[in-house]
């Protein structure tokens, strides 16, 4: 049963800030579709996951979260077969030859998307307890990296390098949280950087090899790998301070600029609303992301804290990838721009994340205060 004192603490501001960001991601898929008759079908498809996304959030809210969070290892236990089966019966998703989607009927999944949640609540399970948080040593981190690594190799195996990188970024400011002991952390650092020779040749294929060359320098080829940069490059200029309008761009309405409803819709949103269109997106984002981390020294418990660094972990890395990638600034990796870009599984997945924080802010109160 819950208690109606729980409505009394829901967060309308957070739930605020990500209508107006659906709102607006309605609108740039809008001008990301229109110009192209064979992407109208993508707009329709997109309000329906937000819908359902919506609703997902709202049913992550009334379940507490530390219910979630005890569920967590089976969801990840899922997740890992689901990524699983993607490397057997795998197909490719809508705009994409890739095996990464499981294909049920009409609708296309791609479990990789669900695996970063995943991971979160797991991790919060697991370092629910006092006696696993503090200084964190090799011992410690066993089990917790485990979590991680394995559905990062069966990614990289689909291959998907983008979001194998993402379960790193998360896994990391989480374990700092539980007390990572620094001599643990620069060696981990130093290792990394000992391995990227042999990441480069032996674990990238020769596309990703090729997406890191032309991240730093387009123009070596610019018909091919760097084309995407060099077109999404050209839009954002296009834009200008006020942009030229809704359907009024010409990298996204003529055709120039590939996969501009998924990867690189932003670069769409910022040549037809401009300097100040994309900067109150920004702006948005930014509330989304510190409004979340507002109260997080007020959490009452551990399991939120971990649940509140994970969600806004994987909302912000995708925001800054994305983002970094569409203006040159980071290799193009394939990470979709939460709430704009088109796709079911991830739409539902950012929202499940959302829900989850509404649910912490909502309980964010002392259980004695009931």
């Amino acid at each position: 049963m819950l208690d109606r004192r729980l409505f009394a603490n829901f967060d309308w501001v957070l739930l605020s800030i990500v209508l107006m960001l659906c709102a607006v991601g309605i609108v740039a898929m809008y001008s990301a579709t229109m110009g192209s008759p064979q992407l109208g079908r993508f707009l329709p498809r997109q309000v329906i996951w937000m819908g359902l996304g919506l609703a997902l959030a709202l049913t992550a809210t009334v379940i507490d979260y530390r219910i979630w969070a005890q569920f967590g290892p089976f969801l990840h236990l899922g997740a890992i077969f689901l990524l699983i089966l993607v490397l057997f019966i795998g197909t490719g998703g809508p705009g994409s030859p890739v095996e990464r989607w499981l294909q049920v009927g009409p609708i296309f999944l791609q479990p990789s998307e669900f695996a970063k949640l995943t991971l979160v609540l797991s991790l919060a399970h697991y370092f629910r307890e006092g006696q696993r948080i503090g200084r964190l040593g090799i011992k410690e981190l066993i089990w917790p990296s485990l979590l991680m690594l394995v559905p990062l190799l069966l990614i990289l195996r689909q291959p998907d390098l983008g979001t194998a990188l993402l379960l790193l970024i998360v896994f990391m400011p989480m374990i700092f949280l539980a007390g990572l002991k620094l001599w643990v952390l620069l060696a981990s650092i130093v290792l990394g950087l000992c391995s990227l020779p042999i990441a480069w040749h032996f674990v990238l294929k020769p596309y990703q090899q090729e997406r890191v060359l032309t991240f730093l320098d387009p123009t070596r080829d610019p018909l091919g790998a760097g084309y995407h940069i060099i077109q999404s490059k050209i839009a954002v200029g296009n834009g200008g301070i006020w942009g030229q309008g809704v359907g009024g761009g010409t990298q996204g309405q003529l055709n120039f600029l590939p996969a501009h409803h998924t990867d690189f819709i932003f670069s769409v949103f910022a040549e037809e609303w401009g300097f100040v269109g994309t900067l109150t997106v920004l702006l948005l984002f930014m509330a989304l992301i510190f409004w979340s981390l507002g109260h997080i020294l007020n959490t009452q418990d551990r399991v939120s804290a971990m649940l509140t660094v994970g969600v806004v972990t994987i909302l912000t890395s995708h925001v800054l990838i994305n983002i970094g990638m569409t203006i040159g600034l980071m290799p193009v990796v394939g990470v979709p721009l939460p709430f704009f870009s088109y796709g079911g599984s991830a739409m539902l997945s950012q929202m499940f994340g959302i829900g989850l924080l509404l649910n912490v802010r909502m309980r964010r109160f002392r259980t004695d205060e009931l």
